[in-house]
């Protein structure tokens, strides 16, 4: 089954950009570069930029792509452990005025214990979402009062705090938020968040969590995507890119140790195929430490398919995983595509 969308119920796609882990400077620059344009041209509203305690900053990324697109959003991964709320506006406000482009937030609460502990931030999982709760309003009131805020709460406190220079209504951020533990959805529900969940197979989840549109709650997936004409096709191509490693399963095993993330257990508990050898769902990206989201393997049928279920059951967001290529996002384009305008 596939759907048609109403303009007003339009379906948003993301891709995400490359990190800079185990790649030198140059070579990385070029190729952030390279996967924002691709997305661009691919039709991708905006592209998702890590952030941890690892990797390149977030902002010098998004800059470097700003600086190299037309419209492509970058959508950047904000932990309230790096900077404070108004340093996050005022680079909003500052990217607006020099770009005259939005930039959207991907708000974190923090997944991995050892990058807060580094930070000295023993904070637990559930209270991590009251916190960001707070930070997310004092950045959404800046963005959206130009004569300055007041607000007390038990994180932060700012007093007649006002943004210069003042972001348009035009620009304003889109906020996303991880909605996968009952925290992370009544956080995004407070903030007017969407709430990104990492999905299970859609068989699994009929009947459960299907989102009232009528509601005030926006959601969205995030997967990675193997299509082809056919599904042999497409397994071929899905099983070259990531081969068994059991070195690679014993690294996620340690990292999942160091994680307090709701969504790091559900998705270690899935096997590799969980709804059968029929469904393009596949885990193994994931068991192995090559990503951190499921995939859909597939031919384009039976990929519109799953996506098409996702859709029923109220998600209207999709943040892909990193592409390999430009070719492999062109593939990816005739899924959504096809769930536009079929019915």
């Amino acid at each position: 089954m596939t759907l048609e969308l109403t303009e007003q119920d339009q379906l948003q796609v993301y891709s995400t950009c490359c990190t800079s882990k185990d790649t030198d400077s140059g070579a990385y620059l070029q190729r952030v570069i390279d996967v924002a344009r691709w997305s661009e041209k691919a039709g991708c509203r905006g592209i998702l930029i890590y952030a941890d305690n690892g990797i390149v900053d977030p902002w010098t990324v998004c800059q470097a792509i700003l600086a190299n697109t037309k419209e492509i959003c970058p959508l950047l991964a904000i932990q309230p452990v790096y900077m404070h709320p108004f340093s996050v506006a005022k680079k909003i406000s500052s990217l607006a005025f020099l770009y005259q482009r939005r930039v959207c937030l991907n708000m974190l609460a923090g997944g991995f214990r050892n990058d807060l502990l580094a930070l000295n931030d023993p904070t637990p999982h559930d209270e991590r979402y009251d916190r960001l709760v707070e930070y997310t309003n004092i950045i959404q009131r800046l963005c959206e009062n130009p004569r300055g805020i007041t607000q007390e709460g038990k994180y932060y406190c700012v007093r007649n705090l006002k943004l210069s220079p003042p972001l348009s209504p035009e620009l304003q951020p889109q906020y996303m938020m991880s909605g996968s533990s009952p925290a992370g959805l009544a956080a995004a529900a407070e903030t007017n968040a969407t709430a990104i969940q990492y999905p299970k197979p859609a068989a699994q989840n009929q009947g459960q969590g299907v989102v009232d549109r009528g509601g005030s709650l926006s959601t969205g997936v995030r997967v990675g995507i193997v299509a082809r004409a056919t599904s042999e096709e497409a397994w071929s191509i899905a099983e070259e890119r990531f081969p068994e490693d059991r070195r690679g399963h014993l690294v996620h095993q340690l990292a999942m140790k160091t994680s307090d993330s709701h969504w790091h257990k559900q998705l270690s508990e899935q096997e590799e195929r969980p709804a059968g050898k029929e469904s393009p769902y596949w885990m193994r990206p994931f068991h192995t430490y090559k990503t951190f989201c499921p995939y859909l393997v597939g031919s384009y049928e039976q990929v519109i398919g799953e996506i098409s279920n996702y859709i029923a059951m109220g998600h209207r967001t999709f943040i892909l995983d990193i592409p390999p290529c430009e070719g492999e996002l062109g593939h990816i384009s005739k899924i959504f595509e096809r769930v536009k305008i079929s019915s």
